[in-house]
């Protein structure tokens, strides 16, 4: 069975004023439904697209494979535009209208810290493959709650291991103004004082920004030897371009958290020699993920980006935690996901039973000019252990 998009009409306003019902467990046959609200418009659009075209993939494979547990695979698609009110209110009509106990690809990390609270509630569980806020598996943590993904906060740990024999001791940081972009910084700041060198100050952005003229001056005024920047999708795009027109490269080293396509093929040349985290790349050179890339190319004439390959990874550890379940009830599902290893895109993966975060390896990349690619794009020029870049259990920092 292909995947389905499937309308629905506006919730009535009073759905959430009600008391959620306790749903009995998901039917043991016919499809095996699982939720996907996420921003298919609005600022996370094209973030969006990525989840969902690799869930379309993903399910694909599957279903031509036989399905998960002799089941086909049926995704439910409902636009959140990036609105935690949204999220949460499409989550619920999911679970309650749609019996959904599974949840996938919410992108802000205000989104997921919407729903997480709901989820005993709704006897339901997700498992996150965007966000990157570090409370998720910190204080905001929840017992239904997984992160298959690399965090804010391991994303920048393998930036400041790359950064311990750079000549640049200090820093400047400019970030979008929500959770995870401040979650990086904090981290990030964190992390230059462990290696020795400083942050002498910080500049947030508001989501949507176009034009980032006055916080490269900023920048310029505080003259430091290096940027920090946690930017993304259209906003890194604008960033880099203007970038280029200050000269801004050819004055400091410009590092990220995470470096994707998204943001750097826009860009173009502008994006060249911007070093960063990688939550995910293609050019990572593993089996698993060789798979994948020749599965993607065929299906789409391109290279996957960062959110197609951490959706994968989210569909995959599913798809293990159902199978070692035998079922795809709530409770049995999150039992089967507690210290679950595999092997994934990424190499190892476990996901620790004590704060629900996929212990894994991490990436440092530069975007630079690469045979057979039309656009520039990461090389992999660094890779660490998951016990170098994962923070100790419910922590967002590393002490």
């Amino acid at each position: 069975m292909s995947t389905l998009m499937i309308a629905r009409r506006p919730a009535l306003a009073a759905l959430l004023a009600a008391p959620a019902l306790v749903r009995p467990a998901a039917a043991q046959s016919g499809p095996i439904r699982i939720g996907v609200p996420t921003a298919m418009t609005g600022t996370w659009a094209a973030l969006g697209a990525q989840v969902v075209r690799t869930c379309r993939l993903w399910a694909k494979t599957v279903n031509a494979d036989g399905g998960l547990l002799g089941r086909p695979v049926e995704f439910l698609f409902e636009d959140t535009q990036g609105v935690p009110a949204n999220c949460l209110r499409k989550a619920q009509e999911m679970v309650e209208r749609d019996r959904v106990n599974i949840l996938l690809g919410l992108m802000a990390s205000s989104e997921a810290l919407a729903v997480m609270p709901k989820l005993a509630e709704w006897n339901a569980l997700f498992i996150s493959s965007v966000n990157g806020a570090g409370s998720i598996t910190a204080e905001h943590w929840v017992p239904n709650a997984f992160r298959s993904n690399i965090s804010g906060p391991m994303g920048a740990r393998a930036l400041a291991l790359w950064l311990r024999n750079a000549p640049q001791e200090s820093f400047f940081s400019l970030s979008l103004d929500y959770a995870w972009g401040r979650s990086s910084v904090e981290t990030f700041e964190g992390l230059l004082r462990g290696i020795g060198k400083r942050s002498i100050g910080s500049v947030f952005a508001p989501v949507g920004t176009r034009d980032y003229s006055s916080f490269i001056t900023r920048v310029r005024q505080a003259n430091p030897q290096a940027l920090y920047i946690a930017l993304t999708g259209d906003d890194g795009t604008a960033f880099l371009r203007q970038a280029a027109q200050f000269r801004l490269f050819e004055r400091m080293p410009v590092v990220t958290e995470t470096v994707d396509m998204l943001f750097t093929r826009p860009a173009g040349d502008a994006a060249i020699g911007l070093v960063g985290g990688s939550r995910y790349s293609f050019a990572f050179d593993h089996p698993a993920n060789n798979d994948f890339v020749q599965r993607f190319r065929a299906e789409h004439n391109e290279l996957p980006d960062t959110y197609d390959g951490e959706q994968w990874q989210a569909c995959q550890v599913l798809a293990e935690a159902v199978r070692k379940a035998g079922r795809t009830e709530t409770e049995a599902v999150v039992a089967a996901l507690r210290d679950l290893e595999m092997t994934s895109v990424k190499g190892p993966l476990k996901m620790r039973a004590c704060d629900g975060q996929a212990e894994q390896q991490g990436f440092v990349v530069r975007v630079a000019r690469r045979e057979g690619i039309p656009h520039p794009a990461p090389e992999v020029i660094a890779t660490y252990s998951a016990a170098e870049v994962t923070p100790s259990c419910r922590a967002s920092s590393f002490s």
